[in-house]
């Protein structure tokens, strides 16, 4: 009888533990479910099933970045908005600097951040670089480098107004702005200059040239009327490439109305002040060679305690029997550019006042007469010469803007 194999129980016990083993290993997930999950099934199925591929992003719109002024601009107007426009993205960041100091100008974002705009004015005769970086759809950035210059300095414009600010006038002072370039685009800078009367007066503007700009009102200025002259002219195109380098205001103050009406018929002189009558002073005025001239004249801001005449000055010669050489005046108040004075008469002249008329143009007067006028007349107080044979004065001898018709004053 054979025998048992004695090796053949200890084999069946190897298969028992090995099956133990992979079936606790199948039970806990085993090894491998630990470190890759898409070997697993899903659980709803006992069926392997194919790993699922990632999601695609889609891929983002191209951007556009519009910049104002261009890379390479020269004379940019430094009054002009630096803009930057993107399209399909966000401006993430923008910075405005001066090429050389660095110094930055601010901005604000607008159209749901896609559009910077500058917050200020530029500098005349400068180099700046504008970089913007746009975030587009995906998150990505970019940046855009770009430069450009201001108008030089040699394209500059600004003028003079006179009379200047915080100064106190008669009621008879026109304005008056002085170009330091021509200016063709006469319509742009008049609207530039903003003329507010605490009166209510309105007025108008009158070229004399295209340097010189006058605006008065219909009648004189009300007495102690309040000017306001508002001037924004940066960056204002005077034309020819000329672009306007300042905003101003100026106030100006209109004192009480002091006339003179300076008869030459007469020969008498009377003085008003807000209506009232002053003072009244025997004259003697322009004779039938040199009249003086008529109409409205304007007290300018010329004055002499003691002045200098010479003959040559207007025109006289050697031998011509109106050629008085030279002499020498008091209190002598300045009327025209061309040479008519209010002054103290000379001692030669002084016995015919109030009796002929002597001079040449000027308004001859007593010491008591000249001084009174020296002291208490002062720029933009109104001269209104009656009883000459003479022509109305030029409006620009001085300021004889009130003998033009309003109607007719406006003029460019």
């Amino acid at each position: 009888m054979t025998q048992p194999d004695q090796n053949r129980k200890p084999r069946r016990g190897l298969k028992i533990a090995l099956f133990a083993v992979v079936a606790v290993a199948i039970a806990t997930g085993g090894v491998g479910a630990a470190t890759a999950h898409s070997w697993l099934p899903p659980a709803s199925s006992t069926a392997a099933q194919p790993a699922s591929a990632p999601p695609t992003t889609p891929a983002a719109k191209p951007v556009t970045l519009a910049m104002v002024p261009e890379t390479g601009a020269t004379f940019v107007n430094p009054a002009a908005e630096v803009t930057a426009l993107a399209e399909n993205a966000t401006v993430y960041s923008a910075v405005l600097k001066e090429t050389a100091s660095g110094e930055s100008t601010d901005g604000e974002l607008f159209v749901s951040g896609r559009k910077w705009v500058s917050g200020g004015p530029l500098k005349f005769a400068t180099d700046y670089t504008f970089s913007v970086t746009t975030q587009d759809e995906a998150g990505k950035l970019d940046t855009t480098v770009s430069t450009f210059s201001t108008v030089p300095a040699s394209n500059e414009a600004d003028l003079a107004m006179f009379p200047a600010a915080d100064s106190t006038v008669g009621v008879a002072q026109p304005l008056q702005f002085t170009f330091s370039e021509p200016v063709a685009n006469k319509e742009a800078v008049e609207k530039a200059i903003s003329i507010t009367a605490s009166s209510g007066q309105k007025g108008a503007f009158r070229w004399y040239s295209d340097t010189l700009l006058r605006y008065r009102a219909e009648d004189f200025w009300a007495a102690n009327t309040k000017l306001t002259v508002d001037m924004k002219l940066f960056g204002v195109d005077f034309g020819n490439g000329m672009i306007g380098n300042f905003n101003k205001t100026n106030v100006v103050q209109i004192g009480n109305r002091v006339e003179m009406v300076a008869d030459a018929a007469n020969l008498q002189a009377s003085i008003y002040i807000n209506g009232a009558l002053v003072k009244q002073y025997p004259v003697t005025m322009g004779d039938e060679r040199f009249p003086s001239a008529s109409g409205y004249l304007v007290v300018l801001s010329d004055k002499q305690r003691y002045a200098h005449f010479v003959a040559s000055t207007i025109g006289l010669k050697p031998g011509d029997p109106a050629n008085y050489g030279e002499v020498d005046v008091e209190y002598a108040t300045r009327l025209t550019p061309s040479g008519e004075f209010i002054h103290q008469a000379t001692d030669s002249a002084a016995p015919y006042l109030g009796q002929v008329n002597l001079s040449h143009g000027c308004i001859g007067m007593s010491a008591e007469g000249a001084s009174w006028v020296f002291a208490n007349m002062n720029t933009g107080d109104l001269v209104r010469v009656v009883g000459s044979p003479n022509e109305t004065i030029a409006p620009t001898d001085g300021f004889g803007d009130w003998n033009i018709p309003f109607e007719q004053y406006a003029q460019r």
